[in-house]
């Protein structure tokens, strides 16, 4: 195999790294010689399975990993991430694959509907947060001279879905920050694209209510008939932070087996 990232002293920062595609994304972009910048949002009861897990992979590829369980979108936490990051080399990629968002409905019979405020939240955490923490790197001079930025989105950024205004809105919003970011970043040598993967069967996935009939529908109109995974999304954000990728940026680029023709 070639590890064309070994021995660059280059870094992969990934947000929202413990589990489903960050956690895939990791497990790949070590194999190929990236070390870990890993930050994520845990309970104390699961962190020490995840450090495990995060322990595996550098043992197993040889590489450096940094792990942060901090809230990503407090400027105190990149602050203090940035700093540990600074002097160890330079990012050649970051992931952002954050899934704090709220699922609730627009009308419900009890009080749980969505909010004003369960907009703000989403779209710090799933949005936002993608400018903050580029404009972080790029103010403290860590990014790569030729760096990739990949956000991953949804089908429901133009399909509406119940349940799933507050992410769709976040999701769209994800698609310009990033399209902007290509534009404006382009003369520094960074290029900016998001995934939308195909529905996956992730943690995230199974807290959207009526996750099994998207799931039942997937499986009928995907051309291969199969669901799409963690490990298919990984390959494409691979694909993108090779050399030979460096004149794709500000695109959205649909990681589904042709869900997406059906």
């Amino acid at each position: 195999m070639v590890r064309e990232f070994e021995g660059n002293n280059e870094w992969a920062l990934i947000l929202g790294s413990s589990s489903g595609l960050g956690l895939a994304t990791a497990k790949k972009l070590a194999q190929h010689g990236l070390n870990l910048c890993l930050v994520y949002r845990a309970r104390k009861s699961d962190n020490a399975g995840i450090l495990e897990l995060f322990q595996a992979i550098a043992s197993k590829h040889q590489v450096e990993v940094l792990d942060f369980n901090v809230d990503i979108v407090k400027p105190e936490n990149r602050a203090v991430v940035l700093d540990k990051l600074a002097g160890k080399g330079a990012v050649k990629v970051l992931v952002h694959s954050i899934a704090k968002g709220n699922l609730k409905p627009m009308t419900s019979d009890d009080s749980r509907e969505l909010q004003n405020d369960d907009f703000h939240l989403t779209l710090e955490n799933m949005a936002i947060s993608l400018y903050d923490w580029t404009k972080a790197v790029f103010s403290k001079q860590l990014f790569a001279n030729d760096a990739r930025i990949i956000s991953f989105t949804s089908e429901g950024n133009k399909k509406a879905w119940k349940n799933y205004a507050a992410v769709s809105t976040a999701k769209v919003a994800l698609e310009a920050i990033t399209r902007n970011i290509a534009l404006e970043f382009a003369p520094h040598g960074i290029r900016a694209n998001c995934i939308e993967a195909g529905v996956t069967d992730t943690a995230s996935l199974r807290m959207i209510p009526g996750n099994e009939k998207l799931i039942e529908h997937t499986l009928k109109r995907n051309p291969f008939k199969r669901l799409t995974t963690p490990e298919d999304v990984a390959n494409a954000v691979y694909l993108l932070s090779k050399d030979e990728a460096r004149w794709i940026t500000g695109t959205i680029i649909p990681v589904n087996g042709g869900e997406h023709l059906n």
